[in-house]
């Protein structure tokens, strides 16, 4: 047994001293009555990061930049005043947003190619379910179309799936720091017959502090070409924002954002009702085979889809399924659920979706999120025909009950909100969904669970342009505004083994 050093009479003073120094600043108030201890509080987090991509190499690129902050969460008590600041992502660039109070959207555009990435910070009010919207519209060339993306939260390790290497595909990997030091960052790519070998030293980039890079895929492993691949990257150090901007010729454009967490269950929710074409790509990254059911929740339950009930995942290797026009013009969400619900497999999945037909063909991806939680927001919707559609679904057992609220415009108006019911095991689509009355410009989408679920969701914004049904979808995942922070005591003992 490893024994402590001894504590000497001053060692013993001084921490007495410390800790009674800590205590006088910190302590908490009366205790309850009866002695009964107080429950932790659900507070609001104080301090928020987002990171978005470079929007774009085209020279006829417009972007719109959406930031939104629903304002105090269910349940938690209420913050002082906040600021909040997007900016380029390098050590000496200018303010693009800067967000004044919780509950108004603001927006901003940029045109062309020179567009940087960006990194930004809320603090205090603005903080709690800070969401923002970027969203390019290429009109044409040879990587048209409309690319949205929600800037995305630092961290350490992303998994994509659906990317590809083949001919015909551009598929570039997005790495932003934030950060004042620098980043090492690995990419690994999985492919139907396990890793792809990169050549040395291609796969390990080192990131410069507030900077971003970004890195074709295929030319880590040029004499390979695939058409369903995996992507996992991840930071030796520091951290970084990621996503894919993925072009294929003739098809469209879009961003794929990163898969939710490796799970046993997943759900991709929001396939559009006239999509022509949906193909599943999934993988498995632990050691284990895993095998899984696939349905289709729709406006009327759940159901598989002929001919593609089931798929086997070897560990280690991507795979796909072709379901063609799974929708069969009725909105739905894939669910993924283990065949054996006594052996759960974690794996990763996203969804490459086709709208239209021919030369009017436009791309977009759906990858597996997590559920809506307490409350989760989406930016830069728009009014108009279809233009914003909101899909809702209840993947188990239970019924459930959301509230959806929209925002003000970034050009006024007022807020409105809607109840909802959905069904167990179905999606329901929402179009329109709520819009600002009286209001000009983007809003903000926020849901709230409120009864039964869990619930997933996502909206597709279409912008069309010359018959292509330009598009592209995010998903709602749970905005993470809140803390638990436990009530502390005043505790004046020192250890002594």
């Amino acid at each position: 047994m490893k024994q402590r050093a001894p504590l000497t009479l001053a060692a013993v003073t001084a921490a007495l001293a410390a800790v009674t120094g800590i205590a006088s600043l910190t302590a908490p108030a009366a205790p309850a009555a009866g002695g009964k201890k107080t429950a932790a509080a659900r507070m609001p987090v104080e301090r928020s990061t987002l990171v978005c991509p470079a929007p774009s190499s085209s020279d006829i690129a417009d972007t719109a930049y959406t930031s939104y902050t629903p304002g105090a969460a269910p349940g938690a008590k209420g913050t002082g005043k906040g600021a909040a600041r997007l900016t380029g992502a390098t050590k000496e660039a200018k303010a693009v947003l800067e967000p004044k109070e919780p509950g108004k959207p603001v927006g901003a555009t940029s045109s062309g190619s020179e567009a940087p990435a960006l990194t930004g910070t809320a603090e205090g009010a603005l903080a709690p379910g800070w969401t923002v919207q970027q969203t390019t519209k290429v009109a044409v060339g040879r990587a048209r179309g409309v690319l949205g993306t929600a800037c995305g939260v630092p961290g350490t390790d992303f998994w994509f799936p659906a990317v590809g290497t083949s001919k015909g595909r551009e598929d570039y990997v997005h790495l932003t720091n934030p950060d004042d030091t620098a980043a090492e960052v690995d990419v690994k790519l999985f492919g139907p017959e396990g890793p792809v070998k990169a050549e040395p030293g291609r796969d390990r980039i080192t990131i410069a502090p507030k900077s971003s890079q970004r890195l074709l895929l295929s030319t880590l492993a040029p004499d390979t070409q695939l058409a369903d691949v995996t992507a996992h990257v991840t930071t030796r150090s520091g951290r970084i924002g990621a996503s894919v901007q993925v072009a294929e010729d003739g098809v469209g454009t879009d961003w794929l954002a990163p898969s939710t967490d490796p799970a046993g269950s997943l759900v991709l929710p929001g396939i559009p009702s006239d999509a022509t074409s949906v193909r599943l790509v999934a993988f498995a990254p632990g050691e284990e085979d895993a095998d899984l059911s696939i349905r289709l929740a729709g406006p009327g339950g759940s159901l598989s889809p002929a001919g593609s009930e089931a798929l086997h995942l070897k560990a280690g290797m991507t795979a796909s399924v072709d379901l063609k026009d799974v929708t069969r013009g009725e909105a739905g969400s894939l669910l993924l659920a283990p065949t054996d619900a006594k052996k759960a497999v974690p794996v990763v999945a996203a969804l490459r979706v086709v709208r239209g037909s021919g030369a009017k063909q436009e791309l977009g991806f759906i990858p597996a999120s997590g559920p809506v939680g307490a409350r989760a927001t989406v930016a830069d919707n728009r009014t108009g025909e279809n233009a914003t559609v909101l899909y809702v679904t209840a993947p188990g057992k239970d019924d459930a009950k959301v509230r959806v609220t929209a925002s003000p415009g970034t050009e006024g108006g007022e807020p409105e909100s809607k109840e909802i019911q959905v069904k167990a095991g179905t999606t329901l689509a929402v179009s329109p969904p709520p819009a600002p009355s009286g209001g000009k410009g983007s809003y903000a989408l926020t849901l709230e669970t409120l009864s039964g679920g869990p619930v997933h969701a996502s909206r597709t914004l279409t912008l069309p342009h010359e018959g292509i049904p330009m598009f592209t979808v995010q998903p709602f995942t749970d905005d993470r505004s809140t803390v638990l922070v436990p009530k502390a005591v005043q505790d004046l003992s020192v250890p002594t083994e």
